[in-house]
C-alpha cells in the first residue's frame, strides 16, 4: 500500500486528506485517521488499491442510482446500467399520481464493462425541467430488469414572505429552559414560548421567536442538559409540556389535582432563586402528574384526534416509545442492552413492548400532547402577528446512544464522532459525542432520515434554524477514542441535501437560516445564499477579513442573514464587553495561548469597537457598560439584515454564557437559569414590565435613545 494509493481511495469517498487550520497553517490528515474513517464508510483499507477498482464499480453494478435530486427548471440527466444492447424504458410517476412516459435518451459514448461475468452497458436519460416539485418515482425497464427510485424534484430558490422581503423582521432568540414563569414546573415551557410570543406580537411588533432545539432527550433522572445532544431529532422533550394545559387535566379527581397543584407550588417556591436549570425536580414532579393525567378517559373526540396522531406518526413514533420504556428498565444507551434487544426489529422488542404497553403508550401519548402545545404556540403567535412565529432550532446530530442511532443504525457511521476543528474561540477543536450519517447510506435510505426530520421541525413553526449548516456540505469526522484534532473533514451530497430542506420548507411556507459561523468555506455560503438560505451574523465576528480587519460597517453586512449582537456559544454581551469569555476558557485549560494575549486581543477589541460606535454618534466618549450594549443593538438596526435577533439574556443584562464549547461538566453548560447583571433570577412576568428589555427592543428594531 502507498500513501497515493490510501489518498486515492480517501478521494472517491469524499474524504479530505489535507486542509488549512484557523491560523492558516497546513495540515496533512494521518493514515491512521484516514484508514479509521474509510473502514468505517465500509472501505476495504487493508488493498486500498482494489477498494478503489470497486469504489468506481459500484455505480454499475445497480440499475438505477439509490436517489435522484434534482433543480426545478433545469433538466438534469441520470445513467442507467443494463445489459449491453438491451432497450431501455426509462418514466416518471408523479407524487400527485400523473405520469410522464418515454424520457429522452441521450448520447453517451462511455464502453461498456465487463461487471461479475456480465457485460454491462450505461445508457443517459434526460430528466425534463418542467417537472412540478414533489417527491416522485423515477423507474427504468429492459428485458426482465426494472428499478424505481426516489426522484426529488426541489425549488430553485426559497423566497422570504412578503412582509419580510420589504421590512426586515425581529424577534427573540431564548434558551427555553432556562425561562420560567409563575405557572412553569421549575423550567421553561411551551405556555411560556405562547405568552412570550403573544407580548412580543403585540407589545412590541415582533416577528419570531428563536428557541433552542427542543428535541427528545432520555425521559431519566439526570436529563441530559444539552439541546444539542437529543436521543432523537424526530420528536419532542416532553419537559417543554404544560400539565395544565391537557384537556384531561380537569378530568383528575379534584383531591388529587389539588395535591398536584400544592406540590408544584411548592416545587415553585423552592426554585424561585435557583440560579441553574433544575430540570430534574421538576420532570420528576410533571412526570408524575402526566402519568396521573394519561390514565384520565379522553371524549370520543380526543381518542379519535390521538388515534389518528399515532398511526400519521407511523413506525418512528412506535420506536421511540419503545425505546424510552426499554431505557427505563435497561438505562439509556442501547449499545449497553441486552443483544437481542439492540435491534428494534427483533421478537425480544416487539414482546417487551406487549408487556409493557401502559409505559409504551404513555411516551406515544406525550409526544401527542407537545405536538398540541408546539401547534398551539405556533398558531398563538401567527394569530396574534408575528410574520414566522416560533423558529425551531435544529441540532446537527443525536446521541449515539439513543432513539435515532438505535432505529436507524445503518444509516450511521460505527465508530465516528462528529466534532469541529480547532478555531479561535475552541482552540483545542471539539468533540460533540454525536455520531455522523454515512453518506453513502443516507442515499440508499433516498433520504428518508433527513426528509423526516426536516419536515417534523418545520411541523410547528415559521422556520428552523440549521445548527451547524456546513454539514450538510461536510462534517468534521473524529475516530471514537481519539482527539478532535485527530478528525478529517468528509463531505456529503449538499445539492440533495439542501434540496430536500429547500422542498420541505417550501411545502411549509418556511424560512431557513443557515449557522453558518466559524470556520466555513466561502463557496458554501454562496451556495445558500443562492438557494434564498439565510446565513447567520454575529456583530463580533463581522470584521473586514481582506481590509484592516476592523469592524464590518454595517451597510456592508450581507441582506440575507439573521443578525444578532451575541449568540448561546458566547457570553452575553455585557460579559463579553469584559472579556469573561477569555478567563473562563483560562480557567478551563482551552487556550492554547498565554491568556495575557487572549486578554490583550480582548481589550483591543473593544477599543475597536468603541471607536466604531463614536464614528457612527452611537456613544459618547465615555460610556457605561449598558449604553455600549444599547449602541450594539442600534448598529445591528444599522445593517441590511433581514432577521434580526435580541438575546433574552441580553434583554435582562445577564451576564453568563449558556455553553461554553470545547467543556462539559467543567461549566455548568445548558444549565444556566435566567438572571439580570447581579445574578438575581429573572422571571418572564419581569421581562413583560423591564425598562432595560424595551429599551433594547426599540434599539434593535432601529429606535430608541441610549440608557
Amino acid at each position: 500500500m502507498t500513501d497515493r494509493d490510501l489518498g486515492e481511495l480517501a478521494a472517491a469517498y469524499g474524504v479530505q486528506t489535507e486542509y488549512w487550520d484557523w491560523q492558516g497553517k497546513h495540515v496533512e490528515v494521518s493514515a491512521a485517521t484516514l484508514r479509521a474513517i474509510l473502514s468505517a464508510l465500509g472501505a476495504d483499507v487493508a488493498d486500498p488499491a482494489a477498494a478503489l477498482e470497486e469504489r468506481r464499480l459500484a455505480p454499475w453494478r445497480r440499475m438505477l442510482p439509490p436517489a435522484v435530486v434534482v433543480t426545478e427548471g433545469r433538466r438534469a440527466q441520470v445513467e442507467v446500467h443494463v445489459a449491453d444492447g438491451s432497450d431501455v424504458e426509462v418514466w416518471v410517476d408523479l407524487e400527485g399520481g400523473a405520469g410522464r412516459r418515454g424520457l429522452r435518451q441521450l448520447d453517451n459514448w462511455n464502453a461498456a464493462r465487463e461487471i461479475d461475468g456480465e457485460r454491462i452497458g450505461e445508457a443517459s436519460f434526460e430528466i425534463p425541467g418542467d417537472l412540478p416539485l414533489g417527491y416522485h418515482r423515477l423507474h427504468a425497464r429492459a428485458v426482465a430488469r426494472e428499478a424505481d427510485v426516489l426522484l426529488a424534484v426541489t425549488p430553485a430558490r426559497l423566497e422570504l414572505p412578503e412582509h419580510l422581503a420589504a421590512t426586515p423582521g425581529w424577534g427573540f432568540a431564548v434558551q427555553l429552559y432556562s425561562v420560567h414563569s409563575a405557572g412553569s414546573w421549575a423550567t421553561g415551557d411551551l405556555t411560556d414560548l405562547t405568552d412570550l410570543s403573544v407580548w412580543a406580537a403585540t407589545e412590541h411588533g415582533a416577528d419570531f421567536v428563536l428557541v433552542n432545539p427542543l428535541h427528545a432527550v432520555a425521559p431519566s433522572e439526570p436529563m441530559t442538559p444539552s439541546p444539542y445532544l437529543p436521543v432523537t431529532r424526530r420528536f419532542t422533550n416532553p419537559l417543554y409540556v404544560r400539565p395544565e394545559r391537557v384537556p384531561e387535566w380537569l378530568g383528575l379527581k379534584r383531591g388529587l389535582r389539588k395535591q398536584l397543584e400544592e406540590r408544584r407550588a411548592q416545587l415553585a417556591k423552592a426554585t424561585k432563586k435557583s440560579t441553574t436549570v433544575e430540570r430534574d425536580a421538576g420532570w420528576n414532579l410533571k412526570r408524575a402528574a402526566l402519568e396521573a393525567v394519561h390514565a384520565v378517559t379522553r371524549t370520543p373526540g380526543r381518542e379519535a384526534s390521538y388515534r389518528w396522531f399515532v398511526k400519521q406518526s407511523g413506525r418512528s413514533l412506535e420506536d421511540y416509545a419503545r425505546w424510552c420504556a426499554l431505557a427505563a428498565e435497561y438505562e439509556d444507551d442501547w449499545r449497553e442492552w441486552p443483544e437481542e434487544l439492540r435491534d428494534p426489529d427483533s421478537p425480544a422488542v416487539a414482546a417487551f413492548a406487549d408487556e409493557h404497553e401502559w409505559q409504551v403508550d404513555f411516551h406515544r401519548w406525550l409526544q401527542w400532547l407537545a405536538t398540541e402545545q408546539l401547534d398551539e404556540a405556533q398558531a398563538a403567535a401567527r394569530r396574534h402577528g408575528m410574520a414566522l412565529g416560533v423558529l425551531n432550532d435544529l441540532a446537527v446530530g443525536v446521541h449515539p446512544g439513543g432513539v435515532d442511532a438505535w432505529r436507524l443504525q445503518q444509516v450511521y457511521a460505527p465508530g465516528m464522532l462528529v466534532g469541529a476543528p480547532p478555531d479561535a474561540y475552541s482552540q483545542t477543536g471539539q468533540t460533540w459525542g454525536q455520531p455522523p450519517w454515512s453518506p453513502d447510506a443516507l442515499a440508499e435510505a433516498a433520504y428518508e432520515p433527513f426528509r423526516e426530520i426536516v419536515a417534523g421541525v418545520l411541523r410547528h413553526s415559521g422556520g428552523v434554524r440549521m445548527d451547524h449548516v456546513a454539514g450538510l456540505f461536510r462534517l468534521w469526522w473524529v475516530p471514537e477514542g481519539r482527539s478532535a484534532i485527530d478528525g478529517t473533514y468528509v463531505r456529503y451530497d449538499h445539492d440533495a441535501l439542501v434540496g430536500i430542506l429547500c422542498l420541505e420548507a417550501r411545502r411549509a411556507g418556511a424560512v431557513v437560516v443557515g449557522e453558518d459561523v466559524g470556520v466555513v468555506e466561502q463557496s458554501t455560503r454562496e451556495y445558500l445564499a443562492g438557494r434564498g438560505i439565510l446565513g447567520t451574523s454575529i456583530l463580533w465576528f463581522e470584521r473586514d477579513y481582506f481590509g484592516d480587519g476592523r469592524p464590518l460597517a454595517p451597510e456592508r453586512w450581507r441582506e440575507l442573514c439573521l443578525g444578532s449582537v451575541t449568540t448561546h456559544d458566547l457570553p452575553p454581551s455585557l460579559s463579553y464587553l469584559a472579556g469573561d469569555h477569555v478567563l473562563l476558557r483560562e480557567k478551563l485549560g482551552l487556550l492554547t495561548r498565554p491568556v495575557e494575549t487572549e486578554l490583550a486581543e480582548t481589550r483591543a477589541e473593544r477599543e475597536l469597537w468603541l471607536e466604531t460606535l463614536r464614528s457612527r454618534g452611537l456613544v459618547g466618549e465615555d460610556p457605561g457598560e449598558e449604553e455600549i450594549v444599547l449602541a450594539l443593538h442600534r448598529f445591528l438596526a444599522e445593517t441590511p439584515a433581514r432577521l434580526r435577533a435580541l438575546s433574552l439574556a441580553d434583554a435582562v443584562g445577564d451576564r453568563r454564557t449558556q455553553n461554553q464549547p470545547g467543556s462539559v461538566d467543567e461549566y455548568p453548560n445548558w444549565r444556566v437559569a435566567l438572571t439580570d447583571a447581579s445574578g438575581k433570577p429573572v422571571p418572564l412576568e419581569k421581562v413583560f414590565t423591564s425598562e432595560r428589555a424595551a429599551r433594547l427592543i426599540a434599539a434593535v428594531k432601529g429606535g430608541g435613545a441610549s440608557v
